[in-house]
This record gives structure tokens, sequence and C-alpha cells, in this order.
């Protein structure tokens, strides 16, 4: 399943933006090679997205992603074997411009060799007060299919929601600000209560058993999670042409986990061809309610966890990046374009997972090193305009 650290890939990749005025997008091509590198996994794999408006009112675009995914994480070196898969994303979205208001709507489809999921989003944006203010809303609904190569009768139908409301303002003819809100379910189907379908089937927890050592039972986890998030964006515009950006993001869900996450971003030209950019996050959360890196014994609570994302830790990460213009008329066919190049390193630190690689007989059940993580994440791509 090519779940292992994706969303530290996704992190990297989504950048925030606003939409602050109904204007149709630019009609371009951008063509991208991604890679993730760290804690034993390795994805990367590429990706195009094509963007075409139709008159003056719609604008549809087509993506096609690719992850490749090579992994011998510290979970799968503890309890399976190293494993490869591919998985393979597809979409189409739109929008409708109406006078002041934006209509949005879009299609997703991921398969992969145990996990086929399909997404389908809604949404209108509509300005007030001279395109000073923009208010959206958009609803997501999510039909996944979990499955697991060991087991070919192994099925979970998943279901999820997700409902969004956002808030732009032109602050000043310098500053940029909005505010979003996001509630999202993820809810099991038809299941019985010893089934899960929100964790990865591989994945085990390990317990006491009773003479210093431990094994190891699957994980349960409840069939329902409701989560809410708020985040707050600004984007403040220099006199020499250069711009900083900050979010503020706050998250918390029904399995008890709370996070907080700050990102500061400044870019600045350099002559007329080259815009630089440096980011610094810090991330941090509390752990989930049944999350435990060693339970006392076998069955020891109803829901059982060991998965480090769900375990309390913090993150740091730094990240740098180049944009060339690419001179006029070079590509052929194209009004402009431009190559970009992007890095980011993450450093991880978990309060509450610990290293089960290491040797019993140099550390007892529960006293193993702490596991921290560090990663790079790369993105070349280019982009032309038509």
């Amino acid at each position: 399943m090519a779940v292992i650290n994706r969303w530290l890939i996704m992190s990297a990749m989504l950048l925030a933006s606003s939409t602050f005025a109904a204007v149709l997008p630019d009609e371009r091509i951008d063509v991208l090679y991604h890679g993730y590198d760290g804690g034993g996994a390795e994805i990367d794999g590429p990706s195009i997205l094509v963007r075409k408006n139709i008159g003056t009112a719609v604008s549809v675009s087509a993506n096609y992603y690719v992850d490749m995914v090579s992994s011998a994480s510290i979970d799968v070196q503890a309890t399976a074997s190293p494993y490869s898969e591919e998985r393979k994303e597809s979409g189409f979205s739109g929008q409708y411009m109406i006078d002041r208001s934006t209509l949005k709507f879009g299609y997703t489809q991921s398969k992969e060799n145990d996990y086929d999921a399909t997404t389908y989003t809604f949404g209108i944006d509509q300005s007030f007060f001279g395109d000073l203010t923009t208010l959206g809303f958009g609803v997501s609904f999510g039909e996944d299919i979990v499955g697991q190569n060991t087991d070919p009768t192994y099925k979970r139908d998943l279901q999820r929601r997700k409902y969004s409301v956002n808030a732009s303002q032109i602050v000043t003819k310098n500053l940029l600000a909005s505010l979003s809100f996001d509630s999202a379910t993820d809810q099991c189907l038809n299941l019985t209560d010893d089934q899960s379908c929100l964790n990865n089937p591989y994945r085990s927890v390990r317990y006491l058993n009773g003479t210093g050592g431990y094994l190891y039972q699957r994980e349960l986890y409840p069939h329902t999670r409701n989560s809410d998030a708020l985040g707050l964006r600004a984007i403040y515009y220099l006199p020499y042409r250069a711009s900083i950006r900050a979010e503020l993001r706050k998250f918390s869900d029904s399995w008890g986990i709370d996070a907080d996450n700050a990102e500061l971003r400044y870019l600045h030209p350099y002559g007329e061809r080259f815009l630089f950019e440096v980011k610094y996050r810090i991330y941090d959360q509390t752990g989930a309610d049944f999350y435990s890196d060693l339970f006392p014994y076998r069955d020891a609570q109803n829901f059982l966890a060991r998965d480090k994302e769900l375990s309390p830790f913090s993150s740091t990460t730094i990240g740098l990046g180049v944009t060339y213009k690419i001179p006029a008329g070079f590509i052929p066919w194209f009004d402009k374009s431009t190559a970009n190049l992007y890095w980011d390193h993450f450093d991880i630190d978990y309060d509450d997972f610990r290293d089960a690689r290491v040797s019993p007989a140099d550390y007892a059940a529960g006293e193993e090193p702490l596991y921290s993580l560090q990663a790079d994440v790369i993105r070349l791509y280019f982009s032309f305009w038509f």
C-alpha cells in the first residue's frame, strides 16, 4: 500500500492558494517529476497537468500522476518484507465563471494493487465589494476500497466526506489574507467490530509477553474519524517585487489528535528571470487516544494502534526553490515558459515511537531508542503557457 510517508510528499507539493476574484486560470501545461527519499522509503514518479479555457467563462484541466514506491521503512523491517508497488492517479476538473461567481467541480481516481480511491468535488466562490472579498464553499465525496495483497478476499469499503468554507480579503494593496475551515469524516461501511478500514492492513502493534519480551498482533481502529482544521494565510508584497507568505493551521480530530502548523515563505526576484524561495515550517501533534508503542498485554483495549503517524511527534521543514523564466521564443508554440526546482528537507522526532529493529539483547522491551526520521523531497517541473 503506497501510503507510507505520502503525506510528506503531498505537504511539500501542495502550495497554499486563494482566489480573490472571479478570474479564469491561465492556459498552461505543467510537467513534473517528484522524488522522496527518507526513512527507508523511496517514492518518485512523473505528473502532467493540462489546463485549457473554453471561451471566456469555462476552464477545464486534466491531470495524470504516478507514484513508484520502494519501501523498507522501519514498519516494514520490523514486521514484514521490503516491497515495491505503483500508484496511478488521474483526474479531471473544471470551472465555470458567472459574473462574480465561479463554480468548480472535479473527479479523481487513484489505483494501486491493494487500494482504489474515487473522489468527487464541487465548490462555488463568490466575490463581493469590487472583488475585494471572496467567499467560497466546497464539498468532496470519496469512495475507497481497501485491499490486501496477501489475502485476495480482504475488502473494506471506506466512505470519505469533506466540507470547506473559506473567506479571502484584499486588506491593502500589498496585503492579501484568507481564513479557511475544513470538516471531514472518514467512515468504514459494513464492518464487524473486529474489522478495520482506516488503518494499514499490514501494520501490527506489539505487546508484552510476560517474560520480558514482546509479541505482535494486528491493529484495530475505530470505524469513524471526524476532523476539523482551521487555517489562516497571508501574503504581503514588498516594494522590491518580493513577497512574504505566512500560514497558521490548527487541526483536531475525534481520535484525540491535536496538531499545530506554522509556515513562513520568502520569495525574492533576481533580475528579470529568476525567482528564489526560502521556506521554514514547524509542526507538532499529540498522539491518538488508542496509540501505544508497547501495550501491556494482548487485547489491552478496544482499539489498538502503533502507526508512528498517530504518535506524538514534532517536525521541522526547510525548503529552497528557484524558478527560471525561459526567454520568449526559446521553446516554440508557447507564449512563455518556466523551469522550476524545489527541495524540502524534513526532520521528524517521534516522542513515543521506539526503534524495535534493535537487538533484544541490547535493549529491554520499551527502552529502545526513540525513532527519528530525515527525508528529502525534490520537485522539478516545467510550465508552459499557451
